[in-house]
């Protein structure tokens, strides 16, 4: 998948849409550069972001005009998907909130055109920084708060998920994507190099997410889960549920181009930590003249599960 990720940069979970900072955040990640990478894993996981929307919105009561703000939209993959079934039920006001400006106008136009400007979703932007003492304070109460992978950047993600909860009208829903499984793209063997090369990068992967939070000014420990997380952020009702982004084999040609950019940005950012023969391994599975490239395989495919949790004001 391109993330966070989410390719895309989460190093944690699978790739991702996300940003707090300015230009680069809180995470020392460059978001503004990876919006090819956040695009490319919105359209993979478009039926799961239209499972999650349907789901969530289904929540609010139907005599309400519901207003949803998407927190640390990324590219706007779930923007897109609330904006759908809000103009199923009638229409509403989305909220898309980022501190990468990049970020907030390429998920504003992605919902322009997929709404085809339909103005019974009211969108707004707001540059706001979710680490920030004061955030929320231009922002108005809402019936559904979304941060998807985002709250995992923030210096210390108990506070974070306590003042996204602050956001909520009373009855309204906090839903965070954090967790679940990492989205994996290869066989075990690949017929060039050691088996479990996947198994490897992950590994790294994890470790990295582990040393990105360390390194973050003011990273605070958050030793429980994130419905523990949102039960102490006051909220009741805590629940999970899980959806899946399943792109089988044989590959779609967008699948192809997804793995292979899923590939390429987990070799950028953990190939360094790997032996010599698994970096021989990528090499010769990101070369795109070479017999063993990795995007001419049939049997590539993307498999991951999102987690949201949520709980009610």
């Amino acid at each position: 998948m391109g993330s966070h990720s989410h390719g895309q940069a989460d190093t944690h979970g699978h790739q991702h849409s996300h940003g707090h900072g300015h230009g680069h955040t809180h995470d020392k990640i460059d978001w503004a550069t990876m919006i090819p990478d956040l695009q490319r894993d919105d359209a993979m996981s478009a039926e799961a972001s239209a499972e999650i929307a349907r789901r969530l919105i289904g929540l609010i009561p139907a005599r309400t005009e519901p207003t949803v703000l998407d927190i640390g939209a990324g590219a706007g993959g779930q923007s897109v998907a609330f904006a759908h079934e809000l103009l199923a039920r009638g229409g509403g006001r989305l909220v898309i909130v980022d501190a990468v400006p990049e970020l907030l106008e390429v998920a504003q136009q992605a919902v322009k055109v997929a709404t085809a400007g339909d103005d019974r979703v009211r969108v707004e932007t707001v540059l706001a920084d979710a680490a920030a003492p004061d955030f929320g304070a231009d922002l108005p109460a809402a019936d559904l708060v979304w941060a998807s992978r985002s709250v995992h950047h923030l210096p210390d993600q108990q506070a974070g998920s306590t003042r996204l909860a602050g956001l909520l009208r009373p009855g309204g829903w906090l839903a965070l994507a954090e967790g679940g499984l990492p989205v994996r793209c290869l066989p075990w063997d690949l017929g060039v190099g050691a088996p479990g090369l996947q198994d490897r990068l992950l590994g790294l992967r994890d470790a990295g997410f582990a040393r990105m939070r360390a390194e973050i000014t003011g990273s605070t420990p958050m030793p429980y889960g994130w419905n523990v997380a949102l039960s102490r952020a006051g909220l009741e009702a805590v629940t999970s549920f899980s959806v899946l982004t399943d792109h089988p084999a044989p590959p779609a040609p967008a699948v192809r181009a997804s793995v292979v950019a899923w590939l390429t940005g987990l070799n950028e950012r953990v190939g360094d930590g790997l032996g010599e023969e698994d970096r021989a391994t990528l090499a010769a599975l990101l070369d795109a003249d070479s017999e063993t490239y990795v995007g001419a395989r049939d049997d590539i495919y993307i498999l991951g599960a999102t987690t949201v949790f949520l709980g009610r004001r």
